[in-house]
């Protein structure tokens, strides 16, 4: 049933994995998230506060930016995991997009065209406009089932603060069922204790989607994703979504998360006034974590040199495409993160 995939086979010669049979032969898949930093278009929506990026607003957003960013996004999604599975991502999960029009150009962009992308995508009731999305290979996953689960948050005079949805995609990935759900939780405006509440509650919806699909099938394979705005021990992740960093501990009511380990060896997806943060996250269920069918084998953040920072007040920091009121170049203020999965080829 792999016949089309003879490219994505992987020999244990390139991995150091112990889970791997070397005497047999895998299908493996690059999963990734990125945060892609306010990916706008440069149409003026009277029903969100997108002013800043018009071409007459205060970023002076042209379209000739507008093509350069999304030409950006498009060469980092097409290298990440490539050195290892040799093509670009099978399912890309992403944050702070604008609209359905945006991931269209996205991936008629040169660097993505020839892959095979479509979109899964709702509009949510964001202020600033601002989406989360799944990107998917057709060849390699089928979707069966998307649902957008809307977060009402309460403001201090008791107005609706309107904020992302939460994106669940289900389907079969090398024909297997699997839950994809894509996040993009309140940010800490207004500082992080302060903001909390919209966070924990965030998480709260988001354990009751996870539990949702736990309920109908106890050993659902769940890949949980996103830009949570707070670190893997935090309250709103850690106890709010019943999170282990220990794939062996990790019980089958919980979500083994590989980027808290990561996190705890130094590593980071936003850098705050010279301290890195681990806020773009994967969780994934315990099913994920057997040697059967589809499993997990390992997690990393993409930081290549041509996405950190050369110079200046912020060398070091991830290459962010606008600050300052101009166009900088750069990529995102997040590096991306990935994980591969295999499957044995019989």
């Amino acid at each position: 049933m792999f016949k089309n995939f003879s490219y994505l086979l992987v020999f244990i010669s390139i991995f150091s994995w112990s889970q791997l049979d070397p005497t047999k032969k895998y299908s493996v898949n690059t999963v990734a998230f990125y945060n892609v930093e306010n990916l706008f278009d440069t149409i003026d929506d009277p029903k969100t506060n997108d002013d800043d990026r018009t071409p007459n607003g205060k970023d002076k957003w042209t379209d000739e930016i507008y093509k350069l960013k999304s030409k950006s996004i498009a060469k980092v999604i097409s290298e990440i995991g490539k050195d290892i599975v040799g093509t670009s991502p099978s399912i890309i999960g992403l944050c702070e997009i604008e609209n359905k029009k945006v991931l269209i150009d996205l991936i008629n962009n040169k660097e993505l065209i020839g892959q095979g992308y479509s979109i899964a995508h709702f509009d949510s009731p964001d202020e600033r406009g601002v989406d989360v999305a799944l990107l998917f290979k057709k060849s390699r996953f089928k979707p069966t089932f998307a649902k957008a689960y809307p977060l009402y948050l309460e403001r201090e005079n008791g107005d609706i603060d309107y904020t992302r949805d939460h994106l669940l995609v289900s389907g079969f990935l090398d024909n297997e069922m699997i839950h994809f759900i894509v996040n993009h939780w309140p940010s800490r405006s207004g500082g992080r204790i302060r903001s909390e509440k919209g966070r924990i509650l965030a998480g709260k919806l988001n354990r009751k989607i996870i539990d949702s699909l736990l309920s109908k099938n106890p050993k659902a394979k769940i890949i949980n994703m996103g830009d949570f705005n707070d670190n893997p021990k935090d309250i709103s992740v850690k106890p709010t979504l019943l999170t282990n960093s220990n794939k062996l501990r990790t019980k089958k009511n919980e979500l083994y998360n590989p980027t808290e380990e990561l996190f705890k060896k130094g590593y980071g997806t936003y850098k705050y006034r010279g301290k890195w943060d681990m806020i773009d996250q994967f969780m994934i269920s315990k099913s994920l974590l057997n040697n059967s069918g589809l499993f997990f084998l390992k997690a990393d953040v993409f930081n290549e040199k041509y996405l950190i920072n050369p110079e200046g007040k912020y060398e070091g920091y991830p290459f962010k495409s606008f600050a300052g009121g101009k166009y900088l170049g750069g990529f995102s203020d997040h590096f991306p993160i990935y994980m591969l999965l295999a499957k044995e080829i019989k």
